[in-house]
């Protein structure tokens, strides 16, 4: 069930304040304006009237192996946005988190737990996707809309397939090689250099998420978490 809300400071902590109330796996919030939307390593920021802001309940048989959640839910979502929105072109994934087009920054995808003495009790994902919204003149060089380069409908349209998305791929585990094909075939950063988490060449990601990179030593380092900071 979709909760249509006007403003909220998030949409992941009203859907996290309603999976403690019991609220089902599949039920999601969504806003029309963030004022504090969340992103990766805890960065905030708004979410203008325009875009899809939503996030889906949780509830994982396993608490097992949800390293490669977002992972999996950013294949999903990126797989959808094509198939509704047709004439978007290719969407990326940038690892870990983000959706790409033509260069630029489309939305992104953050899931975070609630534990209890080592259960994981549910997941909320939040998905932030530029739409018709308006983005700001100093991050116009880094970010997209989909209304700018496709016919596409507003937002609330949106939200249903993007939810049942995110709902249908709520599940841990190691990444399956269909999985991981699909992310090759979107990863921005495959063949790239970067300086961050490690320096080297990106040579893809592995089952259980992880991003590998080749050094200038010629090893492959495995990363589990990091922030991207690439040369291109």
């Amino acid at each position: 069930m979709l909760h249509f809300v006007d403003v909220v400071p998030s949409t992941m902590d009203l859907a996290h304040r309603m999976a403690a109330e019991g609220a089902p796996a599949g039920d999601a919030v969504v806003a029309r304006k963030q004022g504090r939307g969340r992103g990766q390593k805890g960065r905030w920021w708004s979410a203008e009237p325009g875009g899809l802001w939503l996030s889906v309940i949780g509830r994982p048989q396993s608490s097992r192996g949800l390293d490669t959640l977002s992972l999996r839910i950013g294949i999903a979502v990126a797989t959808v946005l094509e198939e509704i929105v047709p004439g978007v072109g290719r969407i990326g994934l940038k690892w870990p988190n983000d959706l790409m087009l033509g260069g630029r920054k489309l939305g992104g995808v953050l899931s975070e737990a609630r534990w209890r003495a080592g259960e994981c009790l549910w997941v909320v994902t939040g998905v932030g996707i530029n739409v018709h919204n308006r983005i700001d003149d100093d991050i116009g060089h880094r970010a997209i809309q989909l209304g700018s380069v496709a016919d596409c409908p507003p937002a609330s349209e949106l939200a249903q397939p993007v939810a049942d998305a995110v709902a249908g791929s709520m599940r841990g585990g190691p990444l399956t090689q269909d999985e991981l094909t699909r992310w090759l075939q979107r990863d921005v950063l495959l063949g790239h250099r970067v300086e961050s988490p490690v320096a080297g060449t990106a040579m893809g990601i592995n089952s259980r998420g992880s991003l590998q990179v080749r050094s200038d030593e010629g090893s492959i380092i495995e990363c589990a978490v990091g922030v991207v900071v690439s040369e291109d």
